[in-house]
């Protein structure tokens, strides 16, 4: 255990007991919550009893490492940690909080689940029952949450039980520190009972010192190490050979959320009834969470633009791919209406418009669009991301859009889109830049395993 796990942290008890009474009173709440989440992906009505530290079978496992990797990003994030454990013979435990978290972990990591290293269940829900349960059943050895999953109950009972918990791939940005601010001591301690804190970044890490916690390091961020399944990269490349052979070039817009697809769609529609391109370009419409895949498809039936669906891309009798130059080579744009095929969209494109930065709801990570050498255009909401967006900008690697309001959006987003489109020499310095920006930053899975290792059971 680190020295700061020995250092006496107050609990707060009154705070936490009520805190524990009204997970209870919000129990119907979530079951209902889970009930009506099911309605647009059946996953959610799966494992219930999960959430509840109820598990049909016997672990099998002997002091696994845990780790907890709430939805697809957090998952996909684990890669390289959770292959570097299996080499040295770890039994991993992989808890999620989304349906499409745990398919996709049962994806990456199908081989490992078959042999019997790796096994997936839900996270319980913060209850004092329900996390003995949970830690009765699989007896971890040590765990890890990424990035920022603080649950105060497994956080305070994981340290009684001497049990080292990290927080890793660390991230809190300057909101999110100013709510944990608001919390006073309660919030502190929380972050003080971590066995420790491997931040992403130099700014992340003054942040956690600033609650007081002791054992803060930076460590860079695990998602520049990720390297895009070959198989998927080799398919995106043959999209790109199908458009190259008709002069086209992709416009990614990747891992979109709510109310930006519409801001896309105006800006894709002005530049190309601005623009007189010789060979249209296309638009890889990637929406973040597939229950808005149908949302998004309607929203392009009433745009009048011409689109196909990923998904109509495959021959229904043998899962084999159809030819693209004779599907959506010839459409305005492609809706990226499946899982696990990322890697595909970006090394297809040219250009990626990263979601989550055109409204609030704080970026998505930029890295592995960089590690494809695809420029990047972000909005003004990065503050999931700050410190990878501001060193991709500075390091030419991306660029940011700003407006006054979000009635300048669309038409800012058409001009920066266009400026890349049009601007051959600046696409390719910034795809240059990208990615040698991506491999400066890669290395933060190592030095993670090695920080771990002295806490490792053998």
């Amino acid at each position: 255990m680190s020295a700061s796990s020995n250092r006496a942290v107050k609990f707060p008890l009154t705070l936490y007991c009520f805190y524990e009474a009204l997970w209870h009173l919000l129990i119907p709440v979530v079951l209902l919550r889970l009930i009506w989440r099911s309605r647009k992906n059946k996953g959610y009505s799966k494992h219930i009893a999960e959430r509840f530290g109820s598990y049909q079978s016997k672990s099998v496992f002997q002091n696994p490492v845990w780790i907890h990797a709430v939805s697809v990003g957090e998952t996909r994030a684990t890669q390289t940690l959770v292959e570097g454990l299996l080499k040295e013979g770890k039994q991993i435990l992989l808890t999620h909080m989304t349906p499409t978290g745990r398919e996709t972990g049962a994806d990456l990591y199908r081989k490992a689940i078959a042999s019997g290293q790796l096994q997936q269940a839900y996270l319980p829900y913060d209850i004092c029952w329900a996390i003995e349960s949970f830690l009765k059943h699989f007896r971890p050895q040590l765990g890890l949450f990424m990035e920022t999953e603080a649950w105060p109950g497994f956080v305070f009972r994981t340290r009684q039980l001497g049990i080292p918990l990290f927080l890793i791939n660390a991230r809190l940005s300057e909101r999110s520190y100013r709510r944990v601010q608001q919390f006073g001591s309660a919030g502190r301690s929380l972050f003080q009972s971590f066995a420790g804190i491997l931040a992403q970044s130099e700014p992340d890490a003054k942040r956690y010192q600033a609650l007081g916690v002791e054992d803060v390091i930076v460590m860079g961020n695990m998602k520049f190490d990720v390297i895009g399944q070959i198989g998927m990269q080799s398919l995106g490349k043959q999209w790109k050979q199908a458009l190259r052979q008709q002069g086209r070039l992709a416009v990614c817009a990747a891992s979109t959320r709510a109310g930006e697809e519409t801001i896309i769609i105006d800006a894709w529609k002005r530049l190309i009834q601005k623009h007189q391109f010789d060979k249209r370009p296309i638009l890889i419409l990637v929406p973040r969470h597939p229950d808005r895949f149908s949302e998004v498809a309607d929203l392009l039936h009433q745009s009048g633009l011409s689109f196909e669906r990923r998904t109509n891309l495959t021959d229904p009798r043998s899962s084999d791919e159809l030819d693209p130059s004779s599907h959506w080579a010839q459409v305005d744009v492609l809706l990226g209406d499946s899982m696990g095929e990322m890697a595909a969209y970006y090394s297809a494109s040219d250009i990626v418009v990263m979601g989550g930065s055109l409204l609030p709801t704080g970026g998505q990570n930029l890295i592995e669009a960089c590690a494809n050498g695809c420029p990047v255009i972000l909005g003004e909401h990065t503050f999931n991301f700050q410190q990878a967006s501001e060193d991709a900008i500075a390091s030419q690697a991306a660029m940011r859009i700003t407006v006054s309001s979000n009635s300048e959006l669309d038409q800012l987003l058409s001009e920066a889109i266009e400026t890349l489109l049009t601007n051959t020499e600046q696409r390719q310095v910034m795809s240059s830049k990208a990615l040698e920006y991506a491999s400066h930053y890669q290395g933060a899975t190592q030095k993670i395993l090695d920080r771990l290792r002295p806490v490792l059971r053998s």
